[in-house]
């Protein structure tokens, strides 16, 4: 797999630093591009390209800044600390964040989204410690129809003899 392509749990934590902020500034890239661009189109509405091209910068820019922070942070943090744990993951966290408040020039916002970012690591740590997800890679199916009422799917319901079967 290429390097480009790999993703952040290919290797252990504290391992493999450039393909882990490979693989976070995609989400990063991905999200400065849709809030740059909902931005550009109704917030700020700049004249001409040069302006236009700024506001994309100024937006991506520091959200890839957040996600190398919490990377480096995090993958300094496994290598002195020795562990691989979610504090972590909580140090990553508090390092966006201040990249967040520097950027946004506001430590108060900047020791809030710390905070936040922080226990979204943790919790994301956690998830995968204990084998979890928040978001299944599978849709879960549903059974039943529109006319759901007209149907009986009871253990109890009469069926044809061989229901398992029929098509």
């Amino acid at each position: 797999m290429s390097i480009l392509h790999s993703k952040y749990y290919d290797h252990p934590d504290g391992e493999d630093a450039f393909g882990k902020i490979c693989a976070t500034n995609r989400y990063a890239v991905a999200a400065g591009l849709a809030w740059s661009t909902l931005d550009v189109l109704t917030l700020s509405k700049p004249q001409g390209y040069i302006p236009t091209i700024g506001r994309f910068a100024y937006n991506t820019g520091p959200l890839m800044g957040m996600a190398t922070a919490f990377t480096l942070t995090t993958l300094a943090a496994t290598k002195a600390r020795g562990k691989d744990d979610k504090i972590n993951y909580l140090i990553g966290g508090f390092a966006a964040g201040g990249v967040f408040g520097a950027w946004k020039r506001n430590h108060v916002a900047g020791l809030c989204a710390g905070l936040f970012l922080g226990i979204a690591g943790v919790i994301k740590k956690m998830s995968i410690e204990q084998g979890w997800e928040f978001f299944p890679d599978s849709p879960t199916h549903q059974y039943g129809s529109v006319n759901v009422a007209q149907n009986d799917f009871t253990i109890m319901a009469e069926r044809p003899k061989n229901w398992t079967t029929e098509k």
